[in-house]
């Protein structure tokens, strides 16, 4: 049987990529070395080329210079997301930092520069930790213009207009309510103005310009529950429909009249593209989700990152012009060119008060009964999609004959904003009845051994895991949780200070829903917990500091339940070191393996099951 790392791919990305001006080099972050660094590859094909990267730090985002002889990018140390600004020139030389200072979280422009180059856009919390403010920096004086966000909002600097006189950012209260400002850097006493205020509250998410400057794209749920593709005009302040899909669309690029965007169709991604309104044919893709976009500047081929469940993430041209799909990089592991991977099929469950909830199903090869691992997303929204997941865990997991189960539950994304709010102010309420429900489900497949059930998530997901454990009654054989709240109060007490608005909308204020937050947290019920459980932490996570996985494994270390706690001193809220990551997911695998195969087999129950 082959070995977890025999399933881990060559090389994993951030979600980035950025074309050069000229369309002929792509940027990219890959941990190919072990960590993320910056890099670059011919569009026409060739060897990849490190630009920049450093050891201890990750390369976040990235952007050119409008000469396309440097680059921008941030970059943070050991996943503690104070990033810091860099710029390199496109060979690799003359590596310096932007706006040195203290630490802060910069965050880069999608497309931070003026027309000259002299001129760059980020947001900062350097002046008030709890404030990101917008600021554009001229290079050659090291001036800083700063714009203050508004009570309640986070700025996000987006673009600079291509005629260099806008500055487009986001203002952001919840991941279902973000606003629009413009601020006109041709007057003196610019103010950021909300552009979206009279259209009411949602998402307006800021996308391309037109060449003229004329307007911008987005992404909106205005016109309904749904994230459609639109075109704002300047002069007319009006917002144009471009495409209005009963799915989300998710990244969208123009250039020179044509436009292509991603939908998001039950999970997975369809590409469209017209030009001056007309649809554009285009080559077929594999199916899989596509995690980033970028259109060359004349539009005749297009750059995406595409992730599906047989293949892992890749870098690959669509090309427009001759109707053609090609990879430009190829991370397949060796168990990948010996076995077949196994695709998920999409299913739905009966939940609560009539509503269904999507999940996908794995099926390991043969009759069964098999063992089964509940794996829970992050987020919470966020959504369960059909890629090839945690580097190869899941594919290694089937191969040993573990099926899968991953719901899309409330709170998830894709299917409506109405799900997606159903968890606000309800962690370990709705959320978790959904997850029981799917337990039930499975229980009703004669080839699964719901006696052999563990659990498994990260962030929200390593929440919603220890709730699983401690609040619904099943034999659990084991759980993981990877990074994962286990006291809400505290959690929401110590988050980012420029969380404040967001943690009070989607999690609960701690001032005045303390009781409620203690309720719904899996350390309020530790004492049921039985099963086995590894714990894996990064020090250094600014979002789920390490005192809310030493709470979880003090309490059940007291009572004699067996715990795996593995503290990562170099890491923050997940894994940027490659060998850190390979270690972890080979640990929960052969964990999983112990504790869902090895000492079950024999169990007279799991014969009889199916």
């Amino acid at each position: 049987m082959p070995n977890y790392v025999d399933f881990v791919p060559q090389q994993r990305f951030q979600p980035t990529l950025v074309l050069s001006p000229n369309g002929r080099l792509v940027a990219y972050s890959s941990h190919v070395s072990g960590h993320y660094d910056l890099w670059v590859v011919p569009v026409a094909g060739g060897e990849p080329r490190r630009v920049a990267g450093f050891d201890d730090r990750t390369v976040r985002q990235i952007a050119w210079t409008p000469c396309g002889e440097r680059l921008v990018f941030t970059a943070d140390e050991n996943g503690d997301e104070q990033f810091r600004l860099y710029l390199v020139a496109s060979d690799g030389g003359g590596l310096t930092e932007v706006g040195s200072g203290p630490d802060c979280q910069r965050v880069l422009a999608t497309s931070p520069f003026d027309p000259t180059g002299r001129l760059l856009a980020y947001t900062a919390n350097d002046r008030d930790p709890a404030a990101q403010d917008l600021i554009v920096h001229d290079l050659q004086t090291g001036e800083l213009r700063r714009f203050t966000p508004p009570d309640g909002v986070a700025f996000e600097a987006v673009s600079l207009s291509p005629d260099g006189r806008w500055l487009l950012a986001t203002g952001f209260r919840s991941n279902t309510d973000i606003a629009i400002y413009l601020t006109d850097l041709s007057a003196p006493d610019a103010t950021p103005v909300c552009l979206t205020s009279a259209l009411g509250e949602g998402v307006f998410e800021p996308g391309v310009w037109a060449p003229d400057a004329s307007g911008f794209h987005l992404l909106t749920d205005h016109w309904s529950e749904f994230t459609a593709a639109a075109f704002y005009d300047l002069a007319a302040r009006s917002l144009q429909a471009i495409a209005r899909p009963n799915w989300d669309v998710e990244v969208l690029d123009a250039a020179v009249g044509v436009r292509i965007w991603s939908v998001n169709e039950g999970g997975s991604s369809r590409l469209h593209a017209d030009r001056d309104g007309s649809p554009i044919p285009l080559p077929d893709i594999p199916p899989g989700v596509i995690s980033a976009l970028s259109l060359a500047p004349d539009a005749s081929f297009a750059i995406i990152l595409i992730n599906s469940a047989a293949r892992p993430a890749e870098i690959a041209v669509v090309d427009l012009a001759r109707h053609e799909f090609r990879y430009l990089t190829d991370t397949r592991p060796p168990a990948l060119h010996v076995i077949d991977p196994v695709a998920p099929e999409l299913i739905t469950y009966p939940a609560r008060d009539g509503r269904d909830v999507h999940a996908l199903l794995y099926r390991p090869d043969g009759p069964g009964p098999h063992p089964v691992l509940l794996f829970i997303h992050g987020g919470p929204e966020s959504q369960e999609r059909p890629i090839y997941a945690r580097s190869g865990l899941y594919q290694h997991l089937l191969h040993q004959g573990i099926a899968i189960l991953a719901p899309n539950f409330a709170g998830s994304t894709g299917y409506g904003t109405a799900h997606q709010k159903l968890i606000y102010c309800d962690w370990g309420g709705i959320d978790l009845d959904d997850l029981d429900h799917g337990v039930q489900y499975l229980h009703t497949l004669d080839w699964t051994d719901p006696t052999r059930l563990a659990v498994m998530g990260s962030s929200y997901g390593g929440f919603a895991a220890l709730s699983c454990l401690a609040r619904l009654p099943y034999p659990w054989a084991a759980g993981v949780s990877m990074c994962g709240p286990s006291n809400l109060l505290t959690l929401a007490q110590a988050s980012p200070p420029t969380w404040k608005t967001f943690v009070a909308t989607v999690l609960g204020d701690p001032d005045t829903r303390a009781e409620q937050l203690l309720q719904r947290s899996p350390v309020t019920y530790a004492d049921n917990i039985t099963a086995p459980l590894f714990v894996l932490q990064g020090a250094h996570d600014p979002r789920v500091p390490q005192a809310e996985s030493d709470q979880i494994v003090a309490r059940l270390r007291e009572r004699g339940v067996q715990v795996r706690y593995d503290i990562y001193p170099d890491e923050g809220h997940g894994f940027t070191n490659r060998a850190n990551e390979l270690n972890a997911y080979e640990a929960i695998s052969a964990f999983l393996h112990t504790h869902l195969i090895a000492t079950t087999a024999d169990r007279p129950e799991a014969l009889q099951v199916g």
